[in-house]
């Protein structure tokens, strides 16, 4: 397959992203405890696409992995603190509190973007079979990445189209890092697990650290807690599917 056409298939995976804020477009308005609600579910799929990336990388590389993960976490939990010393910290439409989990919340996404980048290059480097599945399959699995998103930012006050566009914006790493990937199959699949690591320890911390916290302030614990679980075997269950 042609280096265009892996580009032109891994941006419809970004695309595909944007998708996942057009709900919004039938909701009105958010209350404090909706918006709880909303960060138990953003933090319940990230939880799930953790656990997929993690299981993932170990299959490939067990130590690389973990040693993403770690970096991966303190990589949010310092820019959480750098973040806090910023109280008047402003971003487009969103200012405060709002402004730093936006800033948050697109970091982790868009270095998790970099992983499945890399994994749709290597998966046409193992045929275009492969990698038609693998690319269809992340497509898919963005559409709920996109909304966990949304229900950060629409919330705070983002519109609609802005956060769907953010959300392709988180993506668009994909694209850019499948070439070199199915250029250089090898090199980038040994660079695979950390990558997939980085990516699954920076959204259990941006969950665990943030947003859950936030979530049990506004919704209470019983409320949070069944729905991060729901949204968290509801994420599993969609990759199961996907056969990921």
């Amino acid at each position: 397959m042609s280096l265009t056409a892996v580009f032109l298939l891994a941006l419809m995976t970004a695309i595909a992203t944007g998708l996942g804020a057009l709900p919004f477009l039938f909701v009105s308005g958010v209350a404090r405890r909706s918006l709880g609600s909303a960060n138990a579910l953003a933090a319940g799929l990230m939880l799930a696409a953790s656990a997929v990336l993690l299981m993932e990388g170990t299959s490939a590389g067990a130590w690389l992995t973990a040693g993403g993960a770690l970096v991966g976490a303190a990589a949010v939990v310092l820019a959480q603190r750098v973040l806090s010393q910023h109280e008047s910290l402003s971003v487009g439409e969103l200012s405060g509190a709002d402004a730093r989990r936006a800033v948050l919340i697109m970091g982790v996404m868009t270095a998790h973007s970099f992983a499945e980048g890399i994994g749709v290059g290597v998966s046409y480097g193992g045929g275009d079979s492969l990698g038609l599945f693998v690319t269809t399959a992340i497509a898919l699995q963005n559409v709920p990445e996109g909304l966990a998103i949304a229900l950060v930012l629409v919330p705070s006050g983002v519109s609609v189209w802005a956060a769907a566009g953010w959300a392709v914006v988180s993506s668009l790493p994909q694209p850019v890092f499948a070439l070199p990937a199915y250029a250089g199959v090898e090199a980038f699949t040994q660079a695979l697990p950390f990558g997939l690591g980085f990516a699954a320890g920076a959204m259990v911390a941006m969950a665990l650290v943030d947003l859950l916290p936030e979530a049990v302030e506004m919704a209470g614990w019983r409320r949070v807690a069944l729905i991060a679980q729901g949204a968290l075997l509801a994420g599993l269950a969609v990759d199961v599917a996907l056969g990921l």
